[in-house]
């Protein structure tokens, strides 16, 4: 298993969309994580902890690891935001 599989730019050929060579270690400067890396279906997504378990479980460490902690981080703020935007909407009776 490399970095580039949890990237949201590696591609299903198994190249890399910026052009660079795949690692042979877990570690990429452009390392870029996407959530539907670690979940492939959205609605198993059960909180930040979740993926970064996930993370240090496929070997994930450092710099990459501050990313994937701050991918998590921003999926559960906006998941978390999205019900209280949802509830704020009145019914306006004329």
């Amino acid at each position: 298993m490399t970095i580039c599989e949890f990237c949201s730019f590696y591609r299903e050929d198994a190249k890399c969309t910026l052009g660079l060579t795949i690692p042979r270690h877990m570690g990429c400067h452009e390392f870029s994580p996407g959530l539907e890396k670690f979940c492939s279906d959205r609605k198993d997504f059960k909180g930040s902890g979740q993926i970064i378990q996930m993370a240090t479980f496929f070997g994930i460490k450092g710099a990459e690891l501050k990313k994937v902690k701050s991918m998590a981080s921003r999926e559960e703020r906006l998941r978390l935001e999205l019900p209280a935007e949802t509830t704020q909407f009145t019914v306006n009776e004329s």
